[in-house]
């Protein structure tokens, strides 16, 4: 277990032996290093503290026993990325997920999931569309749009994870196991892209997570399909739009992008998909769109929704004791303003101050804790445009 946590660390840093060894002052050559993750050799007591300071953790974590078998779907088959960059993502998560099921087990010990692991077989494209309709349905989604996808998986205790990464990866889902059975799922996607790309993002590693797609059906189209119909389903989308349209307006294109948080470039693919609008009247726009400059950076983007379980719960565990401080700001990566939970005794002492400066102390409070979205004041949007077949 040593040898492997040591790998997996050191590998989620993206860090090579030589500056695991430069990092812990040279006190132990790479090659020893490697022998340690071969499990060939011990590291001294001194040598092991030593690790785990470089890594930023109890040397305890290094000995513990590693619960989870985290599997990745459909990743390294569409992964491009060069193998060290690959090798980094894919401990960063395992890491991740080990914590967040830590934290899980802690705060919601009984909670059951209920996600349906590659349940929905798929033999044609098109019915992905009832999948993605089967999905919504299950979780009692209604039929409106979407406001927060974020907020829908997090309370599914599917873990979203965050990861500054190369423009070349967008996304990843991972599933952990102990003793065969579904413990944990996390999506992972790339820091700092759009809101409208980061909500799709999230559906298409969703539909990854949930679809079992043939062999002759490609994987990548049939798991955005899905991102698509689970955002816009067919009935809400054809009641916004229309059953068929021979054009569409670019200001029209803006409303929906804002009403279902997609993209106007994956509103139009959604539009072909169904039949609404024409391949070739598809193509026009995409034609449009690439010459103003909008295939990877649309105007108006959407803020990024933001992931907040494993703050609340982090928190919560703190306040009820089950984490010490250093534990939870090791979580959070942060340092936490209290040194210890508020107690009753402290809330009482609390409501004793006068009005005024419980309410100047809960502003500096909100203040520190909530980060607000800036609001977007660019407007800079192509007028009086559509196309007319």
């Amino acid at each position: 277990m040593l040898s492997k946590k040591i790998k997996q660390l050191r590998l989620s840093k993206g860090w090579s032996l030589d500056e695991l060894s430069a990092r812990i002052g040279g006190i132990v050559t790479k090659q020893s290093l490697s022998k340690y993750e071969l499990g060939t050799a011990q590291p001294s007591a001194t040598v092991l503290n030593k690790i785990a300071a470089a890594f930023g953790v109890k040397t305890i974590k290094l000995l513990a026993e590693q619960k989870f078998n985290i599997e990745f779907i459909a990743y390294r088959k569409r992964c491009s990325l060069p193998k060290k960059e690959q090798n980094r993502i894919e401990n960063f998560v395992r890491e991740s997920l080990e914590e967040r099921l830590k934290i899980q087990n802690l705060v919601c010990p009984t909670a059951k999931l209920d996600i349906p692991v590659q349940k929905y077989n798929i033999n044609e494209l098109d019915e992905v569309e009832k999948a993605a309709d089967s999905i919504r349905t299950k979780w009692s989604l209604g039929r409106d749009q979407i406001s927060s996808i974020t907020d829908i998986l997090e309370n599914k205790l599917i873990h979203i994870l965050e990861i500054d990464a190369n423009n070349k990866f967008d996304g990843m889902a991972a599933v952990a196991y102990e003793d065969k059975h579904i413990k944990g799922i996390a999506i992972v996607v790339r820091r700092g892209t759009a809101g409208e790309r980061h909500r799709l993002n999230l559906a298409h590693e969703l539909g990854h997570v949930v679809l079992k797609v043939a062999e002759s059906i490609d994987e990548e189209k049939a798991a955005f399909r899905f991102g698509a119909a689970f955002l816009a389903p067919e009935d809400l989308i054809k009641r916004e739009v229309g059953d068929t349209r021979k054009a569409i307006d670019i200001n029209e294109l803006f409303i929906l992008k804002n009403k279902f948080g997609l993209s106007i470039q994956s509103i139009l693919f959604r539009l072909k998909d169904l039949g609404i609008i024409s391949e070739s009247y598809c193509v026009q726009w995409f034609r449009c769109i690439s010459k103003m400059g909008w295939r990877k950076e649309e105007p108006n983007p959407l803020p990024i929704e933001k992931a907040e379980w494993l703050k609340q719960n982090v928190y919560k565990a703190f306040s009820e004791s089950l984490l010490s401080q250093g534990e939870a700001e090791s979580l959070l990566g942060e340092k936490m303003e209290d040194k210890a939970p508020l107690s009753l005794k402290k809330l009482r002492s609390f409501m004793k101050l006068p009005i005024e400066e419980r309410r100047r102390i809960l502003a500096e409070q909100v203040e520190k804790s909530v980060s607000g979205y800036e609001e977007d004041t660019s407007r800079d949007v192509w007028q009086g445009g559509s196309f007319v077949e």
